[in-house]
């Protein structure tokens, strides 16, 4: 078995700085999970404790059950993937995805037989005579990869493999890593700042910020049950837009329209909670009005003016403003920081909203459409700490 726990780990360095802090994390057997969030949230710091690379200041890390807290790399059953390649341009292939047995004493022909498994797996059998140098940017990483799985690691450690290669090759290359995974079945802790590699290729996400764990849960549940602002922000393209929202009775106040507040919304306000909030909006959650169908029920009908319609082949951002205050908050702030100002939509003067529209609309820029809105996936969040309301207490890992 080589399940990993993080049981309140913490990285501190010389000079006081926390890089990652307090971490509670179990990751089963087998499990494909993706540490991701902005530079510098301590993703890479965590994974190279893993690995034996940063020492652990605080806490206990465990591999298969095991304390390695003061292991070295080589005694921890671990293979690591790099961002860059790092071959030996003088060796072929086969000799490369090889070299770490040589270097073990493994027989030759247990070698030549790994080497031609893991090529087989990886549709490297016509490249195992060939230089890194005659390779493509994709071969070349999976050569990176095959070096890894020749060893039969109880876990694979892979740090924004993916990064050094064009978006059509990074989007093939998702493919094939989840592909491997599945079929090894292989713990693996995978870490990158592309949230969209996070959504597509891991069974569960750990999102980080500043060192701290926000939510740690399937895809799915990060994109629909967002636990804070930070999460919301960052997880899903484009970004979810955010805007001033006030409870007044049972109605909830947004900028371009008022709508019914939802009973659990309802409730969690009885249970206490400021009447001023800021809501947060999917763009996928707009849709031209006159493309709405059944669906029309669940949801409410504005007007507003296109600024700018932008064409994606299959459907179309439509870019609008509202008048009025845009929503504040500190962690909203602290989101455009970390995330790049340019990604975090916010409703008001100085901001816009986005909206995803189906190919079928006739959306024109300067010009008014009715817009429909599913008022059902309005999320709201306190302006205080940047919680989502309604959302349940979830236990680490």
């Amino acid at each position: 078995m080589a399940e990993i726990e993080f049981d309140d780990v913490t990285k501190r360095y010389p000079d006081g700085f926390e890089a990652v802090k307090h971490m509670d994390l179990a990751i089963p057997d087998g499990e494909f999970i993706i540490l991701v969030g902005p530079s510098g949230c301590g993703k890479s710091t965590a994974l190279r404790m893993v690995a034996g690379l940063e020492d652990i200041s605080e806490g206990e890390l465990k591999i298969g059950g095991n304390v390695v807290n003061e292991k070295a790399p080589k005694d921890r059953d671990i293979a690591m993937v790099f961002q860059n390649y790092a071959l030996y341009p003088h060796m072929s292939v086969r000799d490369n995805m090889g070299f770490a047995l040589k270097l073990a004493g493994t027989d030759k022909n247990e070698i030549n037989r790994k080497v031609e498994e893991a090529a087989n797996i990886l549709d490297l059998t016509g490249h195992l005579d060939r230089k890194p140098a005659n390779l493509s940017g994709g071969q070349r990483q999976r050569v990176a990869m095959g070096r890894a799985i020749v060893r039969d690691p109880s876990v694979f450690l892979m740090d924004e493999p993916l990064s050094n290669l064009d978006a059509k090759l990074r989007v093939q290359m998702r493919t094939e890593v989840s592909r491997i995974q599945n079929r090894l079945g292989t713990t693996t802790v995978y870490v990158t700042h592309d949230q969209t590699e996070a959504m597509t290729l891991g069974d569960r996400v750990a999102v980080m910020r500043a060192g701290l764990l926000q939510q740690v849960g399937p895809p799915s549940e990060l994109y629909a049950e967002p636990d804070n602002l930070f999460v919301a922000g960052f997880i899903g393209s484009p970004a979810m837009n955010f805007m001033p929202a006030h409870v007044e009775g049972d109605r909830l106040r947004l900028p371009m329209l008022d709508v019914a507040l939802r009973d659990e919304h309802r409730a969690a306000l009885q249970a206490g909670g400021s009447r001023d909030l800021i809501a947060g909006i999917r763009p996928e959650d707009f849709e031209d009005a006159a493309l709405v169908g059944e669906q029309a029920r669940h949801g409410a009908t504005f007007r507003t003016r296109i600024d700018v319609l932008e064409a994606m082949g299959s459907e179309y951002y439509a870019y609008f403003r509202n008048e009025g205050a845009a929503a504040s908050s500190q962690q909203l702030e602290e989101l455009a920081a970390d995330a790049g100002a340019g990604d975090v939509p916010s409703a008001g003067e100085g901001g816009q909203v986005v909206a995803r529209l189906g190919a079928e609309s006739r959306a024109a820029e300067g010009e008014e459409i009715e817009l429909w809105l599913d008022t059902d996936k309005v999320h709201l969040f306190d302006t205080a700490e940047g919680h989502r309301l309604g959302a349940r207490e979830r236990v680490a890992g």
